[in-house]
């Protein structure tokens, strides 16, 4: 890693502490600053403003485990070829398993008690479209290997985590639930809806599973 992006990942460590222990208004980039060193307009050569700073500091590290997870499901699907719902399944077991975390759970609540600020939301909202484009690349991948049934690919990723995170995610965040779910609980509710997905969205009987050469 290079000096420039070894002062980027400083500055994300440091804002991204600063932002969830004190919140968005109450940290300023004198602040920032003056924990990483140097000047402003290192930190604005980075970032184009505040707001970008957060929400790169929201979305950055969720946006590279998505990614590797896609990755590695899509290899692990080509390798175990005879059971793609058992590694549909990992894949969803993993993604709750993250989300419901309470670092992960504490980081969206903060995001979502910003959303209104100065933009804030419409570029979260860009940047987990952005990330949700490798979930949808995903099922590109699976329905052009015909072990799920050609749609849009986009439609099935946002319905895949509507599966995932109904009456699960919610209850965190409102702390309306006080205990953390716990493994059984997270498999069974990947179990259930990759199920109800699969139903939706698996292979028509007379397409069967492509071959693939290596």
């Amino acid at each position: 890693m290079d000096k420039r992006a070894l002062k980027r990942q400083q500055i994300l460590e440091v804002a991204s502490g600063l932002f969830r222990q004190k919140g968005f208004d109450a940290t300023s980039i004198s602040e920032i600053n003056a924990i990483v060193g140097g000047s402003k307009s290192t930190i604005y050569s980075h970032f184009s403003s505040k707001e970008e700073l957060f929400v790169e500091c929201m979305s950055s590290e969720t946006e590279q485990y998505i990614k590797s997870m896609t990755i590695e499901t899509a290899g692990q699907v080509r390798l175990f070829r005879k059971s793609p719902q058992l590694v549909i399944e990992q894949f969803a077991v993993a993604f709750l398993r993250y989300i419901c975390s309470p670092d992960i759970v504490d980081l969206q609540r903060l995001m979502i008690s910003e959303a209104g600020r100065s933009g804030i939301g419409e570029l979260y909202y860009a940047r987990m479209q952005k990330l949700r484009s490798n979930v949808s690349a995903l099922f590109t991948d699976l329905m052009n290997q015909n072990i799920l049934r050609k749609d849009d690919p986009v439609l099935a990723a946002e319905y895949f985590r509507s599966l995932l995170q109904a009456d699960i995610l919610e209850p965190l965040l409102l702390k309306a639930r006080k205990d953390q779910p716990d493994e059984s609980e997270i498999v069974r509710k990947a179990q259930a809806s990759v199920n109800a997905f699969m139903k939706l969205y698996g292979p028509e009987k007379n397409e069967g599973v492509a071959s693939t050469s290596f």
